[in-house]
């Protein structure tokens, strides 16, 4: 599991169709073969570790459902290690299982602030709420608001400076995971069970209206 709370910007030193590098320092202490570590959001398995780098496979459908696929060398990844069980958490639940690939469409920048329009994919946009949460190449974002299936995004300058958002482009992918918790709720609510249970009634009369 990961917050969100990107630690490091890496660099593409090389990427193929199943095995990425990744050159970096800081999610390199105590890493080991075996961890995860978040790159853009996708949750990757260390493979190999160098003194500046690790090595990663990439399945091919990791490669078709993520924008991993648009790197290149040299382009710069955002890179989270995963959340001890004594860490602080800092952002939201974040999986590291992608959901799609999401497009910039308009990047506007208000005073020290930018505002991000990123189109989220097909379907994915009743997982979105305004002040909700979501992941973008891994980074843990508030939803200033939602119009349709394309969502704007209010940006601090540390996160802007910090993470790979300063190099995004009008028209580049980016990676998205909606809130895992908006699909629990989903999957809750449609069970036949609580299909019969939970009606305008209910919520009324526990105070949800």
């Amino acid at each position: 599991m990961f917050t969100g709370i990107i630690e490091e910007l890496g660099k593409i030193r090389q990427i193929t169709t199943n095995k990425i590098q990744v050159e970096c320092k800081k999610v390199l202490f105590d890493a080991k073969v075996g961890d995860s570590i978040a790159v853009n959001g996708v949750c990757l398995t260390v493979t190999e570790l160098g003194k500046d780098f690790f090595n990663a496979d990439v399945s091919p459908e990791t490669m078709r459902i993520t924008a991993l696929g648009s790197l290149r060398n040299g382009d710069y990844a955002n890179l989270e290690r995963a959340l001890p069980s004594n860490g602080r958490f800092g952002g939201h639940i974040v999986t590291g299982h992608i959901d799609g690939r999401g497009m910039s469409k308009c990047i506007e920048k208000s005073g020290d602030f930018y505002n991000i329009q990123i189109e989220i994919p097909d379907g994915f946009s009743k997982y979105a709420a305004k002040k909700g949460s979501i992941a973008v190449n891994g980074i843990s974002l508030t939803i200033a608001e939602i119009i349709g299936n394309i969502i704007t995004i209010a940006v601090i300058p540390h996160t802007y400076e910090n993470t790979n958002l300063k190099t995004l482009k009008q028209g580049d992918f980016v990676n998205v995971e909606v809130d895992i918790l908006a699909k629990y709720v989903e999957k809750f609510l449609s069970t036949s069970d609580n299909r019969s249970r939970i009606d305008y009634n209910f919520l009324e009369e526990n105070g949800y209206l």
